[in-house]
Parts: C-alpha cells; structure tokens; sequence
C-alpha cells in the first residue's frame, strides 16, 4: 500500500512543470528515492532549503553513504545555511568542514549521525564539540556515534558527562549506554544503568528491554533475563529474536526451540533474523534434526529464501556433528557463491573432528577469498602441529611471510572496580 501510493506520488510529480522547494521536499520519502530526488533537484538548478539538507543527510546516515554525506556537508557550507559559518575544520582527506551551524541544531544533529553511523567519531565529535547549543537528540547522537563504532568507553564517559550536567536522557540514551555496556562486558556499570532505566520508567519500552536482554545473556544472567522478557507487556517479533539469539549463543538450545515455538503459538510470524537465532542455537547445541527442520520451514512454511547466514549456520552445525562432507556437499548445492563466513564455519570443523585433509580443501577457498585473514592461517598451523607435519608448517610459514602476514596477540577487556584494563598476550594488564 505504502509502495503503491509512493509511485502514485511520484508520477504526479513528473507531470508538474514547474517544481519549487515545496514540491521537491513533499516528494521526498524512502532513503534511496530521497537521495535520487535531491540530485535531479540540484541538477535542475533550484538551490535547496533548511527542509530539504536534513532530509538528504538523513538519508545517506541510514544508508550509510558517507560520501554522499560529505558531498550533502560540503553543500550546506556552500550554502550557507544559518549564520555563524566562521569556523574551519580542515580534514586530512582535503575537504574543509565548516561548523558553527548553532541556528540549525537539527541539521547538525543529521550531521553527527551520519559520521557517526559510517564509524567517523573525529568529524562527529568536531562538530558535537563545537555547537554552542546541544538538544538531548546532539547527545543522543554523539554517544550513539561513540557506540557504533567500538569507542564504548567513551560513550559511557559522555553519558556520565551528560548526567554531571543535569540533562535528561531518553530511552534512546539508554539503548546506546546499554549496548556500550554489553560490548565491554561491564556487568556493575550495566546494573547501575538498569537502576536508572527503572528510575525513569523506561523498563516497559521494548528497546530498551531488548537492549538489557543482550546485555544481561552476554554475562552469562539468564535467570534474569527471561524475567525481563516475561514482563514484557508486549513482545515483539525483535524481543522474541533477542531473547531467543542471547539464550541460543549460550548453548542453551533446547530452551531456545521452546520459546521458538512459544513465539509462533502467539501469532507473532518469525522472520529472516528469527530463523537465523534459531539455526544459531541448533548450531551451538548440536541439534542436527531441529535445525534441519527450521531450516526447510523457512521456505515451507513462511516463502523465506535462506539466506548466506542461514546457509552458514547449517554448514557449520553438519561440520560440529561430525559430516563434513554434507557439509561440502551442501556449500556446492548453494544457489549463490559461499562466502568465507560459510568456508570459515566448515574449516572450524574441520578443525574440531580432526579432519585434516578436508581442511586442507576448504582452506584453499578461504586464502583466495580472504588472503589476509590471519585466522584461517592459524587453524591450519594448529592442525599441522596437531598431526607433526612441521614441514608444512614450514611451508605455511613462508607463504605468510610473503603476505606478510603477522598473527595478532589477543586481548580482551576486564573491570575492575569500574575501570577497563585491556589483558594482553603479556601477564601485565594495561589501563585503558
């Protein structure tokens, strides 16, 4: 209904002669369709408005179109929307930004989601810094923009600065802070959000609920979270998947199946990322029939075509239960090229059952679809090792070096008493 009344809009608007800013902004819808509006209305050669550069930018943000987005800034620089246009940021890509657009905190705000949503924090916190004026949706931005790119620590910190300066948050907020939560695996900080979110009365909104799920199944609490998603007065087919993919990657699968099949009893119709929870906990669990199962009702019983990640988990749960070679044999029956995310599952397999030959030819597909991916070097240097084949160890060794190839030390994140240190390959922890 929506596509059909879109279309109908748009042939109304090819048949008027004379299009100003009006027309062209009330024409302005879906993501990709605004972006190809607002090039033909540039072209035409009408200049565009406060309206329009939102909408524009809103739109390479969602699609995270950063070169789009930076042509849309370079725009509103150009056109000097608002006053105040005196300050320069000069970026090491050439372009200059200007900032300074204080009459049009919305348009800024476009802006911080935009850099923050294609992963550029420098450019998001440059103009976040320099507003002299900040609504609740600049902070919003900024620590989302923190969030999304793996800068979680500094999200926290500007929440924290935002509750120093006695600003309100949102659920919005608390979804970000969550999420910064759950990636540093910071289990007090995160109890201490879920104190604020009661609080506020924010624990009956859905995101929110979603957020705190995740968080609490990523350390480990599942008694608590299926207590958040039973109080859930309404529960969505994203509570439903959330709860069922947090519980699936802790090997809980057989509970998993059953709140699967709790969801569908309620009427709530699975989707793409439903089935993908599922097929994960199948995978996790070793449930070969089930996932079998879920996996052929997806096109049976719901027209939904599987996709890589769907194809993935299979490979990968035939590979766990021992059938590598059903697990090729599907890979090759695929009706699209297998990416390294369905080689890679099968070679962790492979790996796991001690079958050194079939990693062998899967291996070969993973160092032509991913040449610099150390991981799938390191598996087979541990196979070899496993079997004392040491001169193709030797041999592994030398095609790495060529590559130059260098195997990354791992770390992980650990608080202590609210602080992050970063533990290392070496016995010394280091402060973040």
């Amino acid at each position: 209904m929506i596509c059909s009344t879109m279309n109908h809009g748009r042939k109304l608007f090819e048949e008027i002669p004379q299009r100003d800013a009006f027309v062209w902004n009330a024409t302005m819808g879906p993501c990709e369709e605004a972006l190809f509006l607002y090039r033909d209305m540039y072209f035409s050669g009408l200049l565009p408005d406060n309206y329009m550069f939102p909408s524009a930018v809103r739109s390479c943000a969602v699609l995270s179109a950063l070169r789009e987005g930076k042509e849309e800034h370079c725009n509103v620089i150009k056109n000097e929307l608002g006053p105040g246009l005196s300050r320069f940021w000069e970026i090491d890509s050439g372009y200059g930004v200007k900032v300074g657009l204080n009459s049009n905190i919305p348009l800024v705000n476009t802006l911080i989601a935009l850099y923050g949503k294609c992963k550029d924090v420098k450019r998001a916190r440059s103009l976040f810094d320099q507003m002299d004026t900040r609504d609740l949706v600049s902070w919003n931005a900024m620590i989302a923009a923190y969030e999304q790119s793996g800068f979680s620590k500094k999200a926290i910190r500007l929440f924290r600065e935002m509750q120093d300066k006695k600003i309100e948050y949102n659920y919005i907020t608390m979804v970000s802070v969550i999420s910064a939560c759950t990636s540093l695996g910071a289990v007090s900080m995160g109890e201490w959000v879920h104190e604020l979110i009661i609080r506020k009365g924010l624990q009956a909104n859905v995101s929110v609920t979603n957020a705190l799920i995740d968080m609490y199944v990523e350390c480990g609490n599942i008694d608590l979270t299926k207590d958040i998603f039973q109080k859930l007065p309404k529960k969505s087919v994203v509570s439903w998947t959330t709860v069922i993919g947090a519980c699936g990657n802790h090997g809980h699968g057989k509970v998993d199946l059953e709140l699967f099949f709790n969801m569908v009893e309620e009427g709530v119709r699975p989707n793409v990322f439903a089935f993908t929870a599922v097929l994960t906990a199948c995978r996790h669990s070793g449930l070969l029939e089930e996932g079998k199962k879920h996996f052929e009702s997806m096109t049976r019983d719901y027209s939904i075509l599987p996709g890589i990640e769907h194809c993935s988990c299979l490979v990968d749960l035939l590979g766990r239960v021992g059938l590598p070679v059903l697990a090729y044999e599907f890979i090759k029956r695929m009706p699209f090229k297998p990416d390294d995310c369905v080689w890679g599952a099968l070679l962790g397999a492979c790996r796991v059952h001690g079958n050194l030959e079939f990693a062998e030819l899967v291996a070969e597909h993973l160092f032509l679809l991913d040449p610099q991916n150390t991981t799938y070097y390191i598996l087979m240097w541990n196979m070899y090792a496993d079997a004392g084949r040491w001169e193709d160890i030797e041999r592994l060794k030398k095609l790495m070096n060529e590559k130059e190839l260098k195997k990354i030390p791992g770390h992980s994140l650990v608080e202590i008493d609210k602080r992050f240190h970063q533990l290392l390959s070496s016995p010394k922890p280091c402060p973040l």
